[in-house]
């Protein structure tokens, strides 16, 4: 048996086995299943940690050695462009999906003691959480605005302490100083050959590393699942947030399995599930890890060992849209937020849709890879129909506290729009491969 399929074989039992542990020994015991126990501090150790230790120096070197394979400036600015484009082609397109299914099936409309006992208990959730306070903490630095949160991207983009940035785990402003380091390597020609040759050695160190720790990674997966299921339940699938999960879920299958292999097919020709399938490591670890920055190792060495995309196109793309492009999340925010409106008895117009599609989509483009990113970013998208609903003279507006019902079961969602996020940026870097193909090798 090939190691590649043993692997495979491992890290689905592990998250099979995970998922039962969780719910039979975990979740119906009366132990506390918070963020000390035993099973997520295991498996942050494990995996979490080891893949976490990677990503800052593997953006550094991967980018660095992607714009100086591409070389020429303005091919590099061509490849750039059509990055960004796909990028946000595909997060309006999640968008728009999760904001019409959310509408049209309406999961919000629960029958009157469940939506009672629901937004009752929403503000006690919301103040127990350990996301509220990162939620107050984006608040008062007045990035639940729009405008405030695309500042804090463009500081990140103009990063004054490429050291700090480093340290702080900044990845948006390492990739713009390796996108300078690697245009100035270029440009230097033979002079600078010495130092490319040593940032393209680093990276395939760095890959045997990311190789090493992929064998732990059944083990990993196994306790952060267990930790997951055990925390929320498998029953939370056919509670009174049944419906929202479901619509949540459904706009995920269809842009995963449907949007974005039509895409593919189309634009590189390529069997979008044979695809799929070479990447799978990389979207089990999405799953299990549940956050697309710890992937991102996984992701650039299976995209060039397995998935056939090309060292420059990898190497570029992967780094870029682990930062920026989250179609999962975009999808997710649309439909949680359109929920919360509807649960709470505010009817939203097409205007509100609107600004809803537009401000989810911009603020997916700031949500860090992380676990529950979506949860601070979803704020902004309620500022924003907020402020609409205020401007149209409606007194009812949704407290951010709101967010309070659907914190319960947001970790099974995000592990899933997570690999939503790893898959579009797959996608991303097989059809940009078609612009850089790599050399053919001589000799």
């Amino acid at each position: 048996m090939k190691h590649g399929n043993l692997l495979t074989i491992l890290i689905l039992l592990g998250l099979a086995a995970g998922a039962v542990f969780g719910e039979v020994v975990l979740h119906d015991s009366a132990q506390v299943i918070d963020a000390s126990h035993w099973t997520r501090v295991a498996g942050d150790l494990i995996l979490m940690r080891p893949l976490m230790l990677l990503i800052i120096p593997l953006v550094l070197v991967s980018v660095v050695t992607g714009v100086t394979s591409i070389g020429d400036p303005s091919r590099l600015g061509v490849v750039g462009g059509s990055t960004i484009v796909y990028y946000l082609a595909t997060m309006l397109l999640a968008v728009t999906l999760g904001t019409a299914l959310v509408s049209l099936i309406r999961p919000g409309e629960l029958p009157v003691e469940d939506a009672t006992r629901l937004t009752a208990a929403a503000t006690s959730s919301y103040e127990g959480s350990d996301i509220a306070s990162t939620i107050e903490t984006t608040r008062s630095q007045g990035q639940d605005r729009l405008g405030g949160a695309w500042i804090n991207i463009l500081r990140q983009l103009v990063p004054k302490n490429i050291v700090g940035e480093m340290g702080s785990g900044r990845v948006l402003g390492v990739i713009v100083f390796a996108l300078l380091l690697g245009l100035s390597l270029a440009a230097g020609g033979e002079r600078t050959r010495p130092a490319v040759q040593f940032f393209e050695a680093l990276f395939d160190a760095i890959l045997r590393m990311v190789r090493w720790i992929i064998w732990v990674m059944p083990v990993g997966v196994f306790l952060l699942v267990s930790w997951t299921v055990g925390r929320i339940g498998l029953d939370a699938l056919t509670g009174p947030l049944a419906s929202y999960m479901f619509v949540v879920l459904l706009g995920l299958a269809i842009h995963g399995l449907v949007v974005l292999p039509v895409i593919l097919a189309i634009f590189s020709r390529a069997n979008p599930f044979r695809f799929m399938w070479r990447m799978r490591r990389a979207l089990m670890t999405a799953f299990g890890t549940d956050s697309s920055s710890a992937t991102l190792p996984v992701t650039i060495e299976c995209a060039e060992t397995e998935g056939g995309c090309s060292r420059r196109s990898a190497n570029f793309v992967l780094p870029l849209g682990a930062t920026i492009n989250m179609d999962g999340t975009a999808l997710y925010e649309a439909v949680a937020v359109v929920f919360l409106f509807q649960l709470f008895g505010i009817d939203l117009s097409f205007s509100e849709l609107v600004v809803v599609v537009i401000t989810a989509t911009l603020a997916a483009v700031g949500a860090a890879g992380i676990p529950s990113a979506g949860l601070v970013t979803m704020i902004i998208v309620i500022s924003a129909v907020n402020m609409s609903l205020v401007g149209r003279g409606d007194d009812l507006v949704l407290p951010i506290s709101a967010v309070g019902v659907i914190i319960g079961v947001d970790r099974i969602l995000d592990m899933c729009r997570t690999t939503v996020n790893v898959w579009g940026d797959a996608v991303g870097a097989k059809i940009i491969s078609q612009l850089v193909p790599d050399e053919p090798a001589t000799g």
